[in-house]
């Protein structure tokens, strides 16, 4: 019989008048990687996020190895054998890898007052090396560092004391495929050193793989707890929204022609370092994928199209010849951008739901010329965070109390409410459950129909599969190849143009 690491016992948590957890009570064993899945807002993270001292345990307890637990914040729960890695970056701007990876653990290195930066640095390396991530420096600002780096700092920061749970919520959303074997590989030998992992995850192909048990939230309720042998993709879908999911999922129209009309030609566009020398062009109603490994410079085409690289060459022309260099000209001409980095550069959190989902349509939502109609901005958020199932008190409430998921709702909600004629979706479906991916992939299906222009950036090939006209594989900052939209199209088929 296995035994119990975990006892979660009777947790609720409200936000305000929004229960985000209800008496929830399951056991959590040692040795296993535990998943916990549902929808967004399901209150996943709100658990883990009490578990290891991010928010305040308001009522019920947990029991680590027969031993009550209630940390008040994250050193404490890392004194008490617990660590996360968060969804969204966990890593702290202006600081060294090392002073992240050792961050509220600093006296380690303090003699007499005065901090060894040498000793700490030699220990950070030492751990990168062991970690494989020796490419990484700890004496490097971290800032240097793009998201997925920072990522993999955050693994070692949570890992490397050899905790009893590490949470790890939706971090593979944020990881390519060599990103995700790295942190599976860390996942299968905290299993084996009796250690246990509760794993927070969306891809539920991902989590009947990887773990042993899952437990099911929906709207803060406790369900069920399965073991991953005995149950399927549907099961799970089914436990998580408590009905079947049906429908199409991704298109299934193959053979239709693409548009002529160009709508956006991209020439010789290079960023120093990222992207060199990328061509192609966006015709209209296309959804065309960008697919590649973390370090290939897809994510920086977004950008790049967006006016938001300020040191990109080359050309981004619309139509009617108009030169795109600005993010604001990009905004006015049309076009709409959202980032892989949702918190940081997509939403502004510390806002209402309903600024955020009104701040590129403000010139809209003026009365008597340019004075902004509160009725008007509160008529349109409400109109499109409802239009996107936005799990919210209202839209007054601020980005920072949604879920990640969430968060991505109200991001997409801005721009269906701009009305932008050509879409630029970096990781769209990141942190985002399977009946809001079904809904995502019917709106830009909808969206193409009308006459919209899609570029659709993802570290998921099915996804670009099963959506896409076109797939741009981009490799070494160069595209590499690409494939029209066929049923015959593997993953496969893109790996071979990736590595």
């Amino acid at each position: 019989m296995s035994e119990i690491r975990l006892e979660v016992k009777n947790i609720s948590k409200n936000f305000g008048i929004t229960k985000a957890l209800q008496n929830v009570s399951f056991n959590v064993n040692k040795g296993e990687v535990h998943a916990l899945i549902g929808e967004n807002g399901s209150g996943k993270s709100t658990l883990t996020n009490m578990l290891t001292g991010i928010y305040t345990l308001e009522s019920g307890t947990f029991i680590l190895d027969g031993k009550e637990v209630h940390p008040k914040n994250q050193v404490e729960a890392n004194e008490e054998g617990i660590s996360i890695i968060v969804q969204e970056l966990g890593t702290l701007s202006g600081l060294t890898v090392a002073e992240n990876i050792f961050l509220g653990h600093e006296d380690r290195f303090v003699k007499f007052g005065i901090k060894n930066t040498k000793a700490m640095n030699r220990e950070a390396n030492e751990l990168l090396k062991k970690y494989g991530f020796d490419r990484i420096k700890a004496s490097d600002m971290i800032d240097i560092y793009n998201f997925e780096d920072r990522k993999l700092v955050e693994i070692v920061k949570a890992t490397y004391f050899n905790p009893k749970i590490v949470v790890i919520d939706e971090t593979t959303t944020a990881l390519s495929q060599e990103g995700r074997e790295e942190l599976y590989k860390h996942m299968e030998r905290i299993r084996k050193e009796g250690n246990t992992v509760i794993f927070i995850s969306h891809d539920l192909p991902e989590i009947l793989e990887k773990s042993d048990t899952i437990s099911i939230l929906r709207d803060g309720i406790y369900i069920d707890t399965v073991k991953s042998a005995d149950v399927t993709e549907d099961d799970l879908k089914k436990l998580m929204v408590g009905r079947e999911v049906t429908g199409d999922y991704y298109r299934s129209d193959y053979g239709e022609k693409v548009s002529d009309e160009v709508v956006l030609s991209v020439k010789n566009v290079s960023v120093p370092g990222l992207i060199k020398d990328v061509s192609f062009d966006l015709h209209k109603g296309e959804i065309l994928g960008f697919g590649g490994l973390s370090e290939s410079g897809m994510h920086e085409i977004g950008k790049a199209i967006f006016g938001a690289s300020y040191d990109r060459t080359g050309t981004v022309t619309l139509a009617d010849g108009t030169e795109i260099n600005s993010i604001p000209s990009a905004i006015k001409h049309s076009i709409a951008y959202t980032s892989k980095d949702r918190d940081n550069e997509s939403v502004v959190m510390n806002q209402s739901i309903g600024d955020n989902i009104c701040l590129p349509s403000l010139d809209n939502l003026c009365a008597f010329g340019k004075i902004l109609s509160g009725k008007k901005m509160k008529d349109f958020s409400n109109k499109f965070s409802k239009e996107m199932s936005v799990k919210m008190v209202d839209t007054n409430q601020f980005v920072s109390e949604l879920s990640g998921g969430n968060k991505q709702k109200v991001v997409l909600a801005r721009w269906i409410g701009k009305d932008s004629d050509i879409v630029v979706l970096d990781s769209p479906t990141r942190g985002i459950d399977i009946k809001v991916k079904q809904d995502i992939y019917q709106l830009m299906d909808r969206m193409r129909k009308s006459g919209k222009s899609i570029i659709m950036i993802s570290e998921e090939l099915m996804e670009l599969i099963g959506m896409c006209d076109r797939i741009i594989i981009m490799k070494d900052g160069m595209t590499s190849g690409s494939l029209d939209r066929n049923k015959d199209i593997n993953e496969n088929s893109l790996i071979g143009m990736m590595v």
